[in-house]
């Protein structure tokens, strides 16, 4: 497994990791979630050596980690790695003899990977003659040409499409389930709720979240609360504990804390109007992720 412990670094004045720790087991997919200058670039570019640490270790199956080990690693930072002038089919072999492939496997892995990721048909195009979206499946196929052992993505579903998204969602739950490590940052949430069965939240460097997505959001202090009245709109207004998180097309979603009466709510929705809907759950990621990086 991956293992981070207490890592620390500064850039001058600016602390980018302050004690920085988790792991990543083999087989399973991790959604890496923090505010922009968090701490996850760093914390990512530290398992590959790109940064060097003031304090802490990063480890594999509990040894650290030195080239060869790194040559079983796959890596996509969130900036092109690739060379612009290079044909797409060129630039992905040559990663993948220089994790160790030889030229033949390395010409067939790339024609399988270009071919799942939809690019069979631009293997011969130069990067830079390809779509945003198209680059960004080069990059991804670079970092999985050599069947990788842990798979570390920053950002892989930016640029995009929805039939782009589901195919790499769908690789992405493949590899893990053929016992490959995979940590990913997002800040497409909800995507990361539905891929992920856990998830690690980094603030300022630290992590403040860290478990299985379903008991974080049990673990919230807050309950959610969806509600369309045909009436008085505004019945919840001016109630303690109650505040508004949304309100489309006359449904209110209002987060209630934890001593709110679920019952008494209810009582005064009726009679406001007629209930169309009262749904009561946990919260959604994306508002577990906002309780708690909240500044």
């Amino acid at each position: 497994m991956l293992r981070l412990a207490d890592l620390h670094k500064r850039y001058g004045d600016v602390v980018a990791l302050d004690g920085c720790a988790f792991g990543v087991e083999r087989g399973e997919i991790v959604g890496f979630l923090g505010p922009n200058g968090a701490g996850k670039t760093t914390t990512m570019r530290a398992i590959f050596g790109l940064v060097a640490l003031d304090e802490g270790s990063v480890t594999w199956d509990g040894r650290p980690i030195d080239h060869e080990t790194r040559l079983r690693f796959g890596y996509m930072p969130e900036e092109r790695g690739l060379y612009p002038r290079m044909t797409v089919a060129d630039q992905v072999a040559w990663f993948g003899r220089l994790h160790g492939l030889a030229p033949d496997e390395a010409t067939r892995a790339t024609d399988e990977w270009l071919a799942r990721l939809g690019l069979g048909e631009r293997k011969g195009s130069r990067v830079e003659e390809l779509s945003h979206g198209n680059q960004q499946r080069a990059q991804l196929a670079a970092a999985l040409v050599h069947s990788p052992e842990l798979l570390v993505l920053d950002e892989p579903f930016a640029g995009l499409d929805p039939l782009g998204v589901e195919n790499l969602a769908g690789l992405l739950a493949e590899r893990a389930r053929a016992g490959v490590a995979v940590l990913f940052s997002s800040h497409q949430l909800d995507l990361v709720e539905d891929l992920c069965e856990r998830a690690v939240i980094v603030d300022h460097g630290r992590v403040v979240l860290d478990g299985p997505i379903g008991e974080l959001r049990k673990a919230s202090r807050y309950r959610y609360l969806e509600v369309e009245v045909v009436g008085d709109r505004a019945w919840w207004r001016d109630r303690p504990g109650v505040s508004l998180v949304a309100e489309r097309d006359g449904v209110v979603r209002l987060r209630l804390d934890g001593d709110v009466d679920l019952g008494e709510l209810l009582d005064a929705a009726r009679r406001a109007g007629r209930i169309e809907r009262f749904t009561f759950e946990p919260p959604t990621l994306s508002e577990v992720f906002r309780e708690a990086v909240r500044r």
